[in-house]
């Protein structure tokens, strides 16, 4: 995704504020880790959104650099920890932490960094800017975030093993994993700001509105993108055996033959090409890709009109950009 002007303005102050941390140097074997899981990279969409947000609701940014940062060092623990369960070997093109320590270091690392990201909240209950039900809520909010996103972690590891998930199981899944974080980073954002309790739950909505998009989108993507821009050949997720929300629609609407051969393929260690495409036609014969599609721009339609409530503003405006992005993307 492309930044320019307010957008890129807050992602060089993010970087600045990430870069202050006050890290210690030692012991080398748990900062060192940590500094390196920070700066690999990533778009800092989670803390740009909750600097937005601030600004949509007429607060002063500044004021939400804590809040931010939190959130972006809570998003890459959450990475730090996800790469050892799922024995992933890169991160952003480099070798994730485990791979390149081992799997005590980065599991000490990702509870530091979680330490830190609390510790970043604490300018709430110091502050005199700020009332004790505001750091109350900021945790709260938080908090919350976090549970949820574990929550969505765990019913994706339980999803393995089970041949009966449904389609709100596993939206509920991706809530948690996906557009839990997202929802908190703008009503974090909103807190910050000294916003009211029905704008910090519209702008919760709104969060939680563009994850789920920006999740089914995923998946659908996966079955339907020019391989060359998406960087995988279509129905990598089938070719993994991977439950995602289109196959899971398949299986729903599938008849018995129709059914065997989904799940046979997802069963299967190296499927062949024929078939994936023949999983991929099954979809599309079902209606499930144009389905989703729809679900998709129900999806982020619903986050629109949820920021249409709000008074117009450059911070508007560059919401307004990124759902467009988001929503027109095709990889």
């Amino acid at each position: 995704m492309s930044t320019n002007g307010l957008q890129q303005n807050l992602l060089e102050r993010i970087e600045k504020e990430l870069g202050k941390l006050n890290l210690p140097e030692t012991p080398i074997s748990l900062y060192q880790p940590y500094r390196y899981a920070i700066n690999v990279g990533g778009k800092r969409i989670r803390p740009i959104l909750t600097l937005l947000s601030c600004g949509l609701c007429g607060g002063d940014i500044d004021e939400a650099i804590p809040a931010a940062l939190a959130v972006e060092i809570l998003h890459n623990f959450t990475l730090v920890h996800d790469d050892i369960m799922d024995s992933a070997e890169t991160r952003r093109g480099e070798p994730s932490v485990y791979k390149k320590w081992d799997s005590n270091i980065a599991i000490l690392t990702g509870d530091v960094m979680f330490a830190d990201a609390y510790k970043q909240l604490h300018y709430y209950g110091e502050s005199d800017k700020f009332t004790k039900q505001e750091f109350a809520a900021m945790h709260h909010i938080f908090s919350r975030s976090i549970i949820t996103v574990c929550e969505g972690q765990a019913l994706d590891m339980e999803f393995v093993d089970r041949t009966d998930v449904s389609d709100k199981e596993y939206l509920q899944m991706i809530g948690g994993k996906t557009a839990a974080l997202l929802s908190g980073a703008l009503e974090m954002g909103a807190v910050a700001a000294h916003s009211s309790h029905h704008k910090r739950a519209e702008l919760a909505d709104l969060g939680y509105e563009m994850g789920i998009a920006f999740q089914i989108q995923d998946d659908l993507l996966d079955a339907t993108a020019d391989p060359e821009k998406f960087g995988k050949r279509p129905g990598g997720d089938i070719y993994e055996g991977k439950k995602t929300y289109l196959t899971i629609r398949a299986l729903e609407r599938a008849n018995d033959a129709q059914k065997e051969i989904i799940s046979r393929t997802l069963n299967e260690v190296n499927p062949s090409d024929d078939s994936v495409k023949q999983v991929l036609d099954i979809m599309a014969q079902l209606g499930v890709l144009d389905d989703v599609a729809k679900e998709t721009d129900e999806h982020y339609q619903k986050a629109f009109n949820l920021l249409n409530k709000f008074e117009s503003s450059e911070y508007k405006t560059e919401l307004e950009k990124l759902l467009n992005f988001l929503q027109n993307r095709d990889h």
